[in-house]
């Protein structure tokens, strides 16, 4: 039988990036952010038959620029690639050295949110998908009521 599949895409991530048959993508050299190789994620995540990730499809998409859409809404921020490929981020520093984005594959992608950590499935509650009605709550003080998929509550 097959895992049940994760129902929100911050876990849909963590899932990938911590599943050894996906190369596509991965958790910086700090463990503190994503680092998403575009061409081999297009090949590997949404080219249509069987994925590295399993036989069922993780993404409704085909589309790269949707799953960045994805990442906008559930607050990742992209950082930009400086220096000798390493990537830098508002109060970060360096974060990834030789996460160039002059891959023969094309562009890699760095992504950081502060509730994405390696080896920190329970910070996935905290990240919301920012709707206007989620904003308006954050915005106003209020909580915005979020539970991990069935796959995370052990």
């Amino acid at each position: 039988p097959a895992a049940p599949r994760p129902c929100t895409f911050p876990a849909k991530l963590w899932l990938l990036v911590n599943n050894p048959r996906v190369r596509s993508v991965r958790w910086d050299i700090r463990g503190e952010g994503l680092v998403i190789d575009q061409g081999l994620f297009e090949r590997e995540l949404l080219d249509t038959g069987p994925s590295a990730a399993g036989e069922v499809k993780i993404f409704k998409t085909k589309n790269f620029g949707s799953i960045i859409r994805q990442l906008n809404l559930y607050g990742f921020h992209k950082l930009t690639m400086g220096p000798f490929g390493s990537a830098v981020g508002p109060r970060l520093g360096p974060l990834a050295a030789g996460d160039g984005g002059d891959n023969p594959d094309g562009p890699q992608h760095h992504f950081w949110n502060p509730h994405f950590r390696h080896g920190r499935p329970d910070l996935l509650v905290k990240i919301k998908r920012l709707t206007k009605a989620n904003k308006e709550k954050l915005d106003a003080g209020l909580e915005v009521p979020s539970r991990l998929p069935d796959d995370f509550q052990h």
